[in-house]
């Protein structure tokens, strides 16, 4: 068993500010970056809307952002373990135990900011075809849609960066959305309604995902008609919102209906000692920003509740 001050559950823009924030305290953090450090910003093509970047020339990648975040933790000497968590145990108070796949862990003040996965559509086909035509990530997969035609199902701001990004490999994006009108930002609409590639078809579900060795077409539904409908398609890009990866937290820490962690306005959880940060916690805002400043919160907090408790 490994005895650490501070254990960082989680990788994405608030658990590596939050590392970056108890580093600088001397704390000699332990992040445990899960299989993907940086979390969902690890798969973002461009962020456009992080403070300090705001041109072509300086606009990171997403996977370039969270290099920077990670040497910057390092720097100060946060230690960062590419191992996932399993099991923790909170009930006895601190020191908490933590297990991973590789280790067990007592940390004396423990930050959740394990982040948030894609919900799926839930359809026949789905499972069956991811990555082959089934996709949730238009970064990852979008090099291999050159010249195919594809649809991306959603309406939000995820929906349409992810279709406009797609753009630049595939001949057709078609955006499949069951309301009449889209949930994304006016910008956002501005450039997916000025690009030629983009097209949208409203009040429609997906019902079903064919294919053979790949997705060969959809299924769909017209919600206003009942009317249905098949459309062929060579990828399926689904954007429909996100849950939080609080499974392994259950009966550890107070949550909402949703499963998302409930903690104050200083990142503090129903557990003295345990802070929690960025979209584990967070259904409303959802941005890199708002997760770093969480971070940083949850960071701050709890080098101060160490300090209290010497």
């Amino acid at each position: 068993m490994e005895k650490e001050r501070v254990l960082i559950i989680g990788s994405g823009p608030a658990g590596l500010t939050a590392a970056m924030y108890t580093a600088r305290a001397a704390l000699k953090p332990v992040v445990i970056a899960g299989s993907q450090i940086g979390g969902q910003i690890s798969l973002t093509a461009e962020v456009e809307n992080y403070p300090g970047f705001f041109s072509a020339e300086t606009t990171p990648t997403g996977p370039e952002l969270v290099d920077i975040m990670q040497k910057q933790a390092e720097h100060f000497g946060a230690n960062i373990e590419f191992d996932e968590v399993t099991e923790v145990d909170f009930s006895g108070g601190a020191p908490f135990k933590v297990k991973t796949y590789g280790k067990v862990y007592e940390a004396d003040a423990v930050v959740v900011t394990a982040g948030a996965s894609p919900r799926r559509l839930g359809v026949p086909g789905e499972e069956e075809y991811i990555g082959r035509g089934v996709s949730y990530c238009g970064t990852c997969d979008g090099f291999f849609f050159r010249g195919k035609d594809i649809i991306v199902v959603g309406g939000g701001d995820s929906a349409l960066e992810e279709a406009i990004f797609l753009t630049k490999f595939a001949n057709t994006v078609k955006v499949i959305h069951r309301r009449d009108e889209l949930r994304a930002g006016p910008m956002l609409q501005k450039r997916a309604h000025a690009n030629e590639k983009i097209s949208f078809m409203w009040n429609t579900l997906v019902d079903e995902i064919i294919g053979e060795t790949q997705v060969k077409k959809v299924k769909l539904t017209n919600t206003e008609t009942g009317e249905e409908s098949e459309m062929d398609t060579d990828g399926v890009f689904i954007f429909i919102g996100h849950f939080p990866n609080s499974k392994f937290l259950e009966g550890q820490l107070v949550m909402d209906e949703h499963g998302y962690i409930i903690t104050d306005e200083m990142m503090r959880t129903s557990v003295n000692g345990v802070f929690a940060a960025g979209e584990i916690q967070d259904a409303i805002y959802r941005q890199i920003a708002t997760s770093v400043g969480q971070g940083a919160a949850a960071g701050m907090q709890a080098e101060r509740w160490l300090s209290e408790q010497e």
